[in-house]
């Protein structure tokens, strides 16, 4: 008797705990839900196009890439060998360079130039424009600080930065407590050969080459990265109180003074050499050969002189240094690598489908219904 009251008892209260716990599971579920809105994609329910890969949608996917990227690489590879370049080294490193005293007996403080020169003759003649470069090698512009060395707002002519460039310029932010203008290492390596062309005629007279100096920098550097501080007027005045970068033989307002347009910040020269380069051997643009007839070539074949004042030092660092000659096409200078990339995927992709055309050709008609053994 008293067993069974226990018991009754006990169920009464686990009763009453149920409905208890049912009421406040009721009350917060009442309140706000967990549960996802039903939507479509809170549900997951988007659409979606899902392939189904088979032997008649992959084959001839791999031939229709093979049969273009083929053809546009065996043109691509055509149009770039058809571009001309020629290139003479003139670093000065074998002793029988006509450059090898002026390699060898560099001297910042020198106050005469050293001049070299080095006779080259062309094959071909080079038909419509031609272009000069400058090519370096073993020179690492992508290095990661000296990439930082430099002052935009300085070189956008902001007249604060002027007078004090970026800590990121150091150690070439001031000399002799000046602020140095334009400040940096980029700047401060600035190349500074100077290079003439001559042609000699059959008669051994020589004709100097006109070499075009505007027209070699991005429209956007020039006409919008780099500014001359108050303007391109009195440029000395301008830059009063500034100093010329360490390596420099003159300030940056004596970069061009016949040509206040090519003057200062806004020299076209400079503007390409800060444009660093992602490589260590690279070439920048240094001048623009134009053509004048459209009955003569540019620069007929024969014998050249290249005229030489060596400025730039590099056997400090193993580097190099070249000039190259180049006409263009419609898809830039000489570059095979496209070309040959094109023609690599497109051999690549036909290889592979005639390979699965003979997988799935063979291994097709096999049964694929079920043996039921009697």
């Amino acid at each position: 008797m008293i067993t069974a009251m226990m018991a009754s008892s006990y169920n009464a209260k686990e009763e009453d705990g149920h409905h208890s716990g049912a009421a406040g599971h009721g009350g917060a579920g009442a309140d706000k839900s967990r549960k996802p809105d039903n939507t479509a994609f809170k549900q997951q329910r988007l659409p979606a196009w899902q392939p189904i890969l088979t032997a008649g949608t992959v084959l001839p996917a791999f031939f229709v890439i093979g049969l273009i990227f083929i053809p546009i690489g065996i043109g691509l590879y055509v149009t770039s060998n058809n571009i001309k370049e020629f290139e003479i080294d003139y670093t000065g490193v074998d002793s029988k360079s006509e450059c090898y005293a002026c390699a060898r007996n560099f001297s910042w403080n020198s106050t005469t130039p050293c001049t070299c020169s080095m006779n080259f003759t062309l094959e071909q003649p080079f038909e419509s424009n031609v272009f000069m470069y400058y090519g370096l090698s073993n020179f690492y512009q992508n290095h990661r600080r000296y990439v930082k060395s430099r002052d935009d707002s300085q070189l956008n002519g902001d007249p604060t930065a002027l007078k004090d460039p970026s800590k990121e310029c150091e150690p070439y932010r001031t000399s002799e407590g000046l602020p140095i203008a334009p400040c940096g290492a980029i700047a401060n390596s600035l190349f500074n050969d100077t290079l003439e062309l001559h042609y000699v005629d059959s008669n051994g007279t020589k004709v100097e080459i006109p070499l075009v100096k505007k027209g070699i920098a991005w429209w956007t550097d020039k006409h919008v990265k780099f500014r001359n501080p108050n303007g391109n007027t009195n440029l000395t005045v301008a830059f009063q109180g500034t100093s010329k970068p360490v390596n420099w033989g003159k300030p940056v307002y004596e970069l061009d003074p016949l040509d206040p347009e090519n003057n200062g910040f806004i020299n076209e020269d400079f503007i390409v050499w800060m444009r660093t380069a992602a490589l260590p051997t690279f070439r920048k643009l240094y001048r623009i050969i134009q053509k004048k007839s459209s009955t003569t070539p540019t620069l007929p074949s024969g014998r050249y002189i290249l005229s030489i004042t060596y400025n730039y030092p590099v056997l400090s660092f193993d580097g190099r240094k070249r000039m190259i000659l180049s006409t263009i096409s419609w898809m830039g200078g000489k570059n095979p690598f496209l070309g040959i990339a094109y023609i690599t995927v497109g051999s690549i992709c036909f290889f592979l489908g005639v390979v699965l055309l003979i997988i799935h050709h063979k291994y097709d008609n096999r049964n694929t219904s079920a043996d039921i053994p009697n």
